[in-house]
């Protein structure tokens, strides 16, 4: 996480490229509660609280979610994540993976709060979970959304939303573009996944988030509407899913 004035400095282009919320998830606990520092620290701010699949070798629900309940009483905290699986990289063991999402799910729905989901390569038995739970109202989003159009719809027939990085505005991108053009507007949003995944033209840059212009720019694009109408409807869509 940035520090000092590093971060200030990020967080004043983005405030000047028209950026009015930022939504800072954790990966570990230890950083949840940078996030809830930093979304505490300033106005605009918000976080988000969880253990990314990455990091659930061991998970151990009886430590780690009364750990995460203490950092939802913070009113900063508007959101659980980012959990998930991810089948690709396998940095945990699958079945410790599953066991520490469906605890978070569990816990983010008793709470009522969203979840931010990380899926690479694990589409099929993310849905079989979601499809096999009750369904709630704001349940979350798909962030960094790389699946097929059918999948996104099959998603947003749960209550899910459809989040795109700079990987819309990839060359190699295609199917990523044709998902998007193929999805509903109002269910879709736009993020960063700073530091990583920075758009065109920023390649090879720290992903932040001023950059996201570039993202609603592509989106607007496949879509085939106007910058201003992404813009409202991504906005709308943040505000329903994270403060109702």
């Amino acid at each position: 996480m940035l520090e000092g004035g590093e971060r200030e400095a990020v967080l004043e282009r983005a405030a000047a490229a028209g950026v009015a919320a930022i939504l800072v998830p954790g990966t570990t606990l230890s950083d949840s509660r940078l996030a809830v520092e930093l979304a505490e620290s300033r106005a605009g701010l918000h976080a988000a609280v969880g253990v990314h699949p990455h990091e659930t070798a061991g998970f151990d629900a009886d430590r780690v979610l009364p750990e995460l309940s203490d950092l939802c009483e913070s009113k900063a905290v508007v959101a659980v994540g980012e959990i998930g699986l991810d089948f690709h990289y396998d940095h945990s063991p699958r079945q410790d993976q599953i066991r520490a999402f469906e605890s978070q799910l569990d816990f983010a729905a008793q709470r009522g709060l969203p979840v931010l989901l990380h899926n690479r390569e694990s589409g099929l038995v993310m849905l079989e979970i979601l499809r096999g739970r009750s369904r709630r109202e704001r349940p979350g989003l798909f962030h960094s959304f790389t699946e097929s159009a059918q999948f996104g719809l099959d998603a947003i027939a749960l209550g899910y939303k459809i989040s795109f990085s700079g990987m819309i505005t990839f060359k190699a991108a295609d199917n990523i573009r044709r998902a998007a053009a193929a999805l509903p507007l109002d269910d879709l949003l736009v993020e960063t996944d700073a530091p990583f995944l920075s758009p065109v033209p920023h390649r090879g840059k720290p992903c932040e988030p001023a950059f996201v212009i570039e993202t609603a720019r592509k989106l607007a694009q496949v879509q085939g509407v106007s910058l201003e109408d992404v813009g409202r409807a991504t906005t709308a869509t943040f505000r329903g899913l994270f403060f109702p």
